[in-house]
């Protein structure tokens, strides 16, 4: 038997450095495409404009990269916080919680930006199930797909509670229908459609599935409880 376990150890280590190498392959490859387009608003960023940052897609986007470390920095001093009074699973609780708000929020804020005609163009809704994807094309459907991944992702573990691909699917529809009213009513200039719910729900659930092996199950004690101190002995 540990002559068996010593010789899947190499290809396993193998698999490992392979996986990592087209990771990081993936990640310089994509940021060799973006980079130029993510450039574009950085001046404005810097300059804290919000011409032409905060109300560009651009803009939004490198606003929530260039922040990546102040909110590597928050779940750091989160799970601090709750290791010194002895919370069980302090990462993944403080890791969640960050995930959830800088996962989501640039995606809603996008999602809120005004069109060309907001406020004068008649407002739009469209209510039969699949006749928008076609017109969405596969940047749209990949950006709906997007809104709520992280919530999807990182709410199962968080709370128990939502550890269910049904509760997800109904969080991330019920989320949707949220905005796709807030859009109407506000008069943005975008359509209220019921294809963008279906397609932020399942962007959801594909999250959630993602993280599943993460989920805190029913069985598992509350991790959001300080653990108990030891009876003194005697």
């Amino acid at each position: 038997m540990n002559h068996n376990a010593s010789l899947s150890a190499p290809p396993r280590r193998t698999r490992r450095i392979v996986l990592l190498s087209l990771a990081i392959l993936g990640m310089v490859s994509a940021t060799f495409v973006v980079w130029r387009p993510l450039m574009m608003p950085a001046p404005m960023c810097m300059a804290g404009r919000w011409h032409g940052c905060f109300d560009t897609f651009n803009g939004v986007v490198l606003m929530t990269l260039v922040t990546l470390p102040l909110a590597a920095l928050v779940v750091w001093a989160l799970a601090c916080r709750r290791r010194a009074v002895g919370v069980t699973s302090a990462w993944r609780m403080s890791l969640a919680e960050v995930g959830m708000v800088h996962g989501t929020v640039p995606f809603l804020w996008m999602t809120m930006m005004p069109g060309a005609g907001a406020g004068t163009a008649a407002r739009r809704v469209s209510l039969v199930p699949l006749r928008d994807l076609v017109t969405m094309g596969p940047g749209g459907i990949v950006g709906n797909l997007l809104i709520f991944a992280a919530l999807g992702f990182f709410a199962p573990m968080r709370f128990a509670a939502l550890a269910s691909v049904p509760r997800i699917l109904a969080l991330g529809a019920g989320c949707s229908v949220l905005v796709e009213t807030a859009q109407y009513a506000l008069w943005l200039d975008r359509v209220s459609s019921v294809d963008d719910v279906l397609v932020n729900a399942a962007g959801a659930v594909l999250a959630a599935l993602a993280s599943r092996r993460w989920w805190r199950t029913a069985a598992e004690a509350p991790s959001d409880q300080p653990r108990p101190a030891p009876a003194p002995a005697g």
